[in-house]
C-alpha cells in the first residue's frame, strides 16, 4: 500500500492517477483485509483530494462486483429490470423514487432499489430507513429478493448485506466523515444484474467524470439525472438535465416542469423531511389524496414517473406518461402494490421459517 500511497498522496501538484490495473490491486488489497485501517483511510482521503480518475473508479466497481453475493433472477425479468441508484449518504428531501418505482411496478416494469444505512458526509434519511417505516422487508436473503421481484415487480437490496467488503469499510468511512470514491462505486454493484440503470448526479462536472466508465458495465440502457441531492429524482421547482449514455456517447435533454403544468416554486431548501414525514407523504399520494401541503411532492411523483415511462419505452411521450401516472394515483393502484409488497414479504418469511 505504501508505494501506491506515495503516488496518489504527493499533494495537489505531485499526485498522479494510477492505471486500472494498479488501482485494481489496491482495491483487492483493501477489500481482502490486507491493508491497515490507517492505510485505507490515507488512500481514501488522498483520492478525495486528488479526485479519482474514471479508470480508478471502474477498478473499484469491478472488484466490489467480484466479491458481492449474487441474486439469481430469471432472464425474462432481468431484461426489463431497472436499477434505481440513489445516494447512499441519504436525503434531506423527498425520496420520490420510492412511489415512482411502485407505480412502475403496477404498470409491469420491474424496479430495484438499494442502499445501506446512512453514511457520511450527509447522514441523511436512507431509502432503507423509509422502506422500513412503510413496513417493507429490507434485510431479505437472495431468495427473498428474487421472490419479491417475481411477485410484485419490486425489490430492495441492503447492499452491505451482500458485500462483505463494504461492510468492513463502514467504520473507517464513518470516522473520516467525507465523501470518497466508494460513494459512487457502491451504487454500481448491480447485484441482481439489471439491464437498465437510472442514477443521479449532483452536477454536470460529476456526470462528465462518471459517464466514461458506464459503457464498461453490464447495463444495456443508462440514464443519469441531474436530480435533487444527487438523486435520480428531478425537482419541479427548476429545470434539470437528463443524460442518456449510448456506448461511449452521451446526449441530453432538458426537463422543464412548466411545460407539463407541474412547476411548483414552493420549495423550501432549508426543510429536512424526517422518516415519518416521508412515510406520510408517500402513503397520502399513493392513496389518491391531493393534499395542498403535498402538491410539490405529488407533482414530483407524477413527473418523475412519466419521465421513466417515456425513457424506458412504456409511453410515447412524457405527456402520455403523466396521464398514466395520474390515473394510477387517482385509482389508488400504487397503494395496492405497496400493500402487496408488504404482504408478500410477510408470507415469504413465514414460508422460509416453516
Amino acid at each position: 500500500m505504501q508505494k501506491w500511497l506515495k503516488e496518489v498522496a504527493r499533494g495537489k501538484k505531485g499526485s498522479k492517477d494510477l492505471s486500472y490495473e494498479e488501482t485494481k490491486k489496491i482495491a483487492e488489497h483493501i477489500l481482502s483485509g490486507s491493508a491497515s485501517d490507517a492505510q485505507i483511510a490515507g488512500y481514501l482521503i488522498a483520492q478525495r483530494m486528488k479526485t479519482e480518475a474514471p479508470e480508478e473508479l471502474l477498478a473499484f466497481v469491478h472488484v466490489l462486483q467480484e466479491e458481492r453475493e449474487r441474486i439469481d433472477i430469471p432472464k425474462s425479468l432481468v431484461a426489463n429490470l431497472i436499477d434505481f441508484a440513489g445516494p447512499y449518504n441519504g436525503r434531506n428531501y423527498f425520496a420520490a423514487t420510492i412511489p415512482c418505482s411502485i407505480l412502475l411496478a403496477d404498470f409491469g416494469i420491474p424496479a430495484y432499489l438499494h442502499s445501506s444505512d446512512t453514511l457520511p458526509p450527509k447522514f441523511g434519511v436512507s431509502v432503507k430507513d423509509i422502506l422500513i417505516s412503510l413496513g417493507i422487508e429490507t434485510e431479505g436473503t437472495t431468495d427473498q429478493v428474487a421472490h419479491s421481484l417475481q411477485q410484485t415487480n419490486l425489490a430492495f437490496v441492503w447492499t452491505e448485506k451482500f458485500s462483505k467488503g463494504l461492510t468492513a469499510l463502514r467504520s473507517i468511512r464513518e470516522e473520516i466523515g467525507v465523501r470518497t470514491l466508494l460513494n459512487t462505486a457502491e451504487k454500481l454493484l448491480n447485484i441482481p444484474n439489471a439491464s437498465s440503470l437510472m442514477m443521479g448526479a449532483f452536477h454536470r462536472t460529476a456526470i462528465q467524470k462518471i459517464y466514461p466508465i458506464l459503457s464498461k458495465l453490464s447495463y444495456d440502457r443508462i440514464f443519469i439525472v441531474q436530480g435533487l441531492e444527487g438523486s435520480e429524482d428531478v425537482p419541479v421547482h427548476r429545470n434539470s438535465f437528463v443524460y442518456r449514455i449510448n456506448q461511449d456517447l452521451m446526449e441530453h435533454f432538458l426537463v422543464k416542469p412548466e411545460e407539463y403544468g407541474l412547476l411548483n416554486k414552493e420549495f423550501d431548501k432549508t426543510k429536512k423531511i424526517s422518516v415519518q414525514e416521508q412515510k406520510q407523504i408517500i402513503e397520502s399520494i399513493l392513496s389518491g389524496e391531493k393534499r395542498c401541503e403535498y402538491t410539490y411532492y405529488y407533482n414530483q411523483v407524477v413527473l418523475n414517473t412519466a419521465i421513466r415511462y417515456y425513457l424506458f419505452g412504456a409511453s410515447r411521450s412524457i405527456e402520455e406518461g403523466i396521464d398514466i401516472a395520474k390515473d394510477q394515483l387517482q385509482n389508488k393502484r400504487g397503494l395496492d402494490i405497496l400493500n402487496r409488497w408488504k404482504n408478500q414479504n410477510e408470507r415469504k418469511s413465514v414460508s422460509i421459517s416453516s
